[in-house]
């Protein structure tokens, strides 16, 4: 697995993910579907963006390819450096191990392995002793969550709240280039939520971690230091930190403009 030329800094950020004109089409011919569009994207390293857009925009696809979970139909997709198009399935599930962290809506965790279990897992996937080093930062996850009075509970026996604060300190102990967050916050409630995006938040200023998150929800996008805006797979909006109604006007015209178009 070489790793791929680099690409040119964009203001001198320093690329972690990177789309070079990525498409992605489900099906062939005219009824093909278009999911991803000519996406030409750089996410830099340790920074929070969010990524936007109507029911069908391409969010999903856009995480599924930026994991590797996906072939692109045309374009170059590069994580850390390592050419995601170019690899084969095997390839891009060792890249995945040892890469990235995933948070998801339903959390995923392991039902029968306790929270320090569950903690754990992604070193246990990757054949991986952790050293002095490794334990004392899961340690220092799990207090920093607020976990280490439950590190013997099972999943069933948390709240969804602490659930999804498990699964953020299994995505971050082994320390991966990037943190891909899929609607992280669409089982919880309000209190919840706010306490989970703030720790996101504070991994990506405080802990240098790369996340990049899929929301539909203007305040959770709100969180974020970038605010990315797909539409019909396109990439129509690139846009620094917004407040919630500046994300939720910004979508609305959107969809007004697509609509109108449609008409």
């Amino acid at each position: 697995m070489c790793p791929a030329p680099a690409l040119p800094s964009v203001e001198g950020v320093d690329s972690l993910l990177s789309f070079r004109s990525v498409s992605k089409l489900y099906g062939d011919g005219p009824g093909a579907v278009r999911a991803l569009d000519e996406v030409t994207v750089v996410v830099p390293r340790g920074g929070f963006t969010a990524v936007m857009g109507p029911s069908g925009s391409g969010k999903s696809t856009f995480m599924n390819v930026a994991a590797g979970l996906d072939d692109v139909t045309a374009g170059e997709v590069l994580l850390d450096g390592q050419p995601l198009h170019a690899l084969d399935d095997r390839a891009r599930t060792v890249l995945r191990r040892t890469h990235v962290g995933f948070v998801f809506q339903s959390f995923n965790l392991v039902p029968t392995l306790d929270v320090r279990e569950n903690v754990l897992l992604p070193f246990e996937l990757a054949g991986r002793r952790l050293s002095a080093e490794d334990h004392a930062w899961v340690e220092h996850l799990l207090g920093v969550l607020g976990l280490a009075d439950r590190v013997t509970h099972r999943p069933g026996e948390l709240s969804g709240g602490q659930q999804q604060r498990v699964a953020i300190a299994r995505a971050l102990a082994p320390r991966p280039a990037v943190v891909l967050a899929d609607e992280p916050t669409g089982n919880l409630d309000t209190r919840s939520s706010r306490e989970v995006l703030g720790l996101l938040r504070t991994a990506a200023r405080e802990y240098g971690q790369t996340i990049v998150m899929v929301s539909h929800d203007p305040v959770a996008a709100s969180y974020a230091d970038r605010v990315l805006v797909l539409a019909d797979g396109r990439l129509v909006g690139d846009h620094d930190a917004m407040s919630p109604q500046q994300i939720a006007e910004l979508l609305i015209g959107f969809e007004v403009a697509r609509e109108g178009g449609a008409a």
